[in-house]
């Protein structure tokens, strides 16, 4: 009697134990190894089964082998019947099979305990436990099943309402880059729309006659707010063909020297409020890449330091690391918070605070990320706050 009280007590003990760990399991499926321990310490089996419903199909979700016949039938006694059946009835179903003949091998003897896994008093799945060669499954052994099949729902339960929330954030966050898009490439288009209409308007007054100087100095700022228009169509049209594959590259063997030194010269033409300084360690460096959309990649990094990090110092430099061509773009401006630096890299995303009247649709860096992907390389950023940001690009060398 004094035996059977304290068994008593060491399986509420360790029911106990189970709900607590339920209750302060992260993911589900890397608490179940634990939880299938402490399980079979109050309830002997030899193969547990968890399956979830999918659109009425019953998929398993977690599987585990723990005793007799693991090394043979516990690989191919997963109960799928058994679940479908419990899934169907709604209801605990206790069922004893027999592979054949039995003779002495008792292992060939497998008895089911199924039970409905439910959330709300809605089905979503099945638990089976399996044993090989018995006993049968008794009424306490039963109701204890029914109490384990409970909490694992509410693991189950707790795991998917977070699946969702994430999910749910995920298109809240989405929907908000969009909305915040929208607004920008709004914005981003009406400005040079505007300066256009503003000083092509000017021009054409017939009661204002302009001298050459102006009338020049107008045209040049028409011309430059066209460029910046035609700029920011060409890069959300990219971006477009990169998500779909469409955008077209045409690879050759190139010396990739050649391209920064072209992009370094360009920049210092047009007139950067930029000190660049190019280093390269391998003038004969080759891979195969696009000159363009490469030039695209350092013309874009460049920019981006003329925008939020004027009058800083930039060394552009090239060398062999590790097998591959890496270029480094650094610049001494005012950094990037540690938490956007990957964040800088997805479409649409601009660093919160960043300089004001910036302009920018936070297309750049995607585009950049894909072209250099497109070439089988790897571009991400490093900064310090107050010191400034570091782009690495790594990109495979023809041998």
């Amino acid at each position: 009697m004094a035996e059977s009280m304290q068994a008593d007590k060491d399986i509420l003990s360790k029911l106990f134990e189970l709900n607590r760990l339920v209750a302060e399991a992260g993911e589900a499926l890397d608490a179940l190894p634990q939880l299938v321990n402490l399980i079979r310490e109050i309830l002997i089996f030899d193969n547990l089964v968890i399956y979830l419903a999918e659109k009425d199909k019953l998929i398993p979700y977690f599987a585990r082998a723990v005793g007799r016949g693991r090394a043979k039938e516990a690989d191919v006694a997963w109960g799928a019947e058994v679940a479908r059946r419990i899934y169907k009835a709604d209801k605990t179903i206790v069922k004893r099979e027999s592979l054949e003949d039995t003779g002495e091998n008792r292992l060939l003897l497998r008895y089911y305990l199924g039970v409905p896994l439910k959330q709300s008093g809605r089905k979503i799945g099945a638990l089976i436990l399996i044993r090989f060669g018995g006993p049968e499954y008794n009424v306490s052994q039963i109701r204890l099943a029914e109490f384990v099949a409970e909490q694992l729902s509410h693991l189950v339960e707790r795991e998917q309402l977070i699946l969702k929330v994430n999910a749910l954030e995920r298109g809240r966050q989405l929907g908000k880059m969009q909305e915040d898009f929208v607004a920008t490439i709004s914005h981003d288009l009406r400005t040079p729309l505007g300066f256009i209409k503003g000083y092509t308007t000017t021009l054409l007054r017939k009661d204002v006659e302009w001298d050459k100087e102006t009338y020049r100095e107008f045209l040049e700022i028409i011309d430059d707010e066209a460029d910046r228009l035609r700029i920011l169509i060409d890069n959300f049209l990219d971006s477009s063909r990169l998500q779909s594959g469409t955008l077209h590259m045409q690879f050759q063997n190139i010396r990739l020297a050649t391209v920064l030194k072209d992009v370094v010269e360009r920049v210092k033409i047009i007139g950067f409020d930029l000190v660049v300084d190019l280093h390269s360690d391998c003038s004969e460096m080759v891979i195969n890449g696009t000159p363009a959309r490469l030039a695209q990649v350092f013309d874009n990094l460049l920019d981006n330091a003329n925008k939020y990090a004027p009058k800083s110092t930039v060394t552009v430099q090239l060398k062999k690391t590790d097998g591959k061509a890496h270029v480094i773009v650094r610049d001494t401006g005012p950094g990037i918070g540690e938490d956007h630096l990957e964040k800088i890299f997805h479409r649409f995303y601009r660093v919160p605070g960043s300089e004001v009247g910036t302009r920018g649709s936070g297309l750049g860096l995607f585009i950049c990320r894909q072209i250099i992907e497109a070439h089988h390389g790897e571009i991400f950023a490093e900064s310090v706050l107050g010191e400034g940001t570091t782009f690495h690009i790594y990109l495979p060398i023809v041998s």
